[in-house]
């Protein structure tokens, strides 16, 4: 069953995965990747969001997908990158950080192969899912990043 979820013709997305799953970040909202960089984790925050990285002399919040959607910590790898988001979390300009264990390209995702997360049968929690995308003969993992980070606690932080 197609979906409510559309796109103009296409979603330029940032593909990167976590584990053995494959995500898509829209690209409109990805300021800049970097490689690992030190983490300064702070005491008492959630595990969503334990950590802070700096970006160019700006505290960012480090935020942990992982934790959201069910999988275990990894430790770090050569891989690992950073990736730097800028979106709108109700009504604030929201700046984060991702860590992912692999930043792989900038591509376009066809509306037409975007399809609502089933609300059955998912590891990942549908109401977290914009939407499950077709790449490459793979599924694609479209989180609403709006609703993740809101739903975390983390709208009205980090403004850069």
């Amino acid at each position: 069953m197609k979906t409510e979820v559309t796109f103009e013709g296409a979603m330029r997305s940032v593909t990167l995965q976590l584990e053995d799953e494959l995500f898509a970040i829209e690209a409109e909202s990805v300021r800049e990747i970097l490689d690992l960089m030190p983490i300064t984790r702070v005491p008492n925050a959630s595990s969503f969001a334990g950590g802070l990285v700096n970006v160019r002399g700006s505290v960012v919040p480090l935020v942990d997908f992982r934790i959201i959607f069910g999988m275990e910590r990894r430790d770090l790898s050569m891989d690992t990158r950073v990736v730097v988001i800028e979106i709108d979390v109700d009504g604030d300009t929201l700046i984060a950080a991702l860590l992912a264990d692999k930043v792989h390209d900038v591509t376009d995702i066809e509306s037409a192969s975007i399809e609502a997360a089933p609300k059955v049968g998912m590891r990942w929690p549908a109401e977290l899912i914009r939407g499950i995308g077709h790449y490459n003969d793979e599924f694609i993992v479209i989180p609403d990043m709006g609703r993740i980070f809101s739903t975390h606690g983390l709208s009205g932080q980090a403004h850069i």
